[in-house]
């Protein structure tokens, strides 16, 4: 909340969602409450798709942000937005680079913005640049409200990816306006990080549902493709038994080779590899699978 109010840009609304918490938040942020900062009940929690839905619905203004509770701005956040915006006037999706906080440790994503100049700002194509990690974020990116108005809302029964459901639809449909410049710290590693909770139980995104548009858009196809292995070889290491349908319509010629290896090892090898890459991050070292992407 205090690195919203220490933007440079100051002319927003702040509407807090309580999805049915039950530690010291409200209490902590009835204090700055006023004309600008609003707080919404929800009376139980009902999830991450549904606290951003009920935000947007009650959103004044044209441009949608989000900003979780782990998560911090940088000064010049809504500044670099709003450049975009005036830039850019026909794209509907605003997005920035970021960094990612383990601890003690900040390390820059592998997401493909390595393909642009540090200081790039201008359209870019999701599909085929988002190949690695997301090229942004749900806390660095920004939606015009025609966005929400031709794609709907977020899924409400997703309890897992429904960020990942959701850029399929926008971005299928609209431009996004980027900028390169880092201008969010995403904490990776956080006891109140929303998405670091077992996937046992949870409804997850069914990318087959958008074959239908892949048909005529192959960077679409690539992209998921790219999702479906990392969502699969995650629900593998889990013993999650949808592993299998979930990488099933992959073609293998949009993976690269490591990538289709690390498909076909057994659970206890990916347990051991991720082991191993948990206590290279806390070094300061990050390697992945997501070089060479076809």
């Amino acid at each position: 909340l205090q690195s919203i109010l220490n933007q440079t840009f100051m002319d927003y609304e702040i509407l807090i969602v309580n999805d049915g918490s039950t530690d010291e938040s409200v209490s902590k942020i009835e204090p700055f409450l006023s004309d600008k900062i609003k707080l919404i009940h929800h009376e139980k929690n009902k999830g991450l798709s549904a606290a951003r839905n009920t935000g947007i619905k009650n959103a004044k203004a044209e441009y949608v942000t989000y900003l979780d509770a782990d998560d911090l701005w940088k000064l010049t956040f809504l500044e670099t937005i709003h450049r975009l915006i005036v830039n850019f006037p026909k794209a509907k999706i605003f997005a920035t680079n970021y960094e990612e906080v383990y601890h003690n440790t900040i390390l820059k994503p592998e997401n493909g913005s390595e393909q642009l100049a540090p200081n790039f700002e201008g359209i870019i194509p999701f599909f085929k640049i988002n190949l690695k990690q997301g090229i942004y974020n749900h806390g660095s990116v920004c939606f015009h409200k025609s966005v929400f108005e031709k794609v709907g809302f977020y899924d409400e029964t997703y309890k897992f990816s429904e960020d990942l459901d959701f850029n399929i639809r926008a971005n299928y449909h609209f431009e996004l306006a980027y900028s390169n410049t880092v201008q969010m710290c995403y904490t990776m590693i956080s006891d109140n990080q929303l998405t670091r909770t077992s996937l046992k139980n949870r409804q997850i995104p069914d990318f087959d549902v958008y074959e239908d548009w892949a048909k005529s858009n192959i960077d679409l196809k690539k992209y998921l493709d790219f999702e479906r292995y990392v969502l699969g070889k995650r629900l593998k290491i889990l013993g999650d038994v949808r592993w299998e349908r979930t990488i099933a319509n992959i073609d293998k010629n949009n993976l690269n080779f490591k990538q289709n290896l690390l498909l076909k090892l057994p659970k206890w090898i990916l347990i051991l590899i991720f082991k191993m890459k948990t206590f290279a991050i806390k070094k300061g070292i990050k390697f992945t699978s997501y070089s060479n992407t076809q």
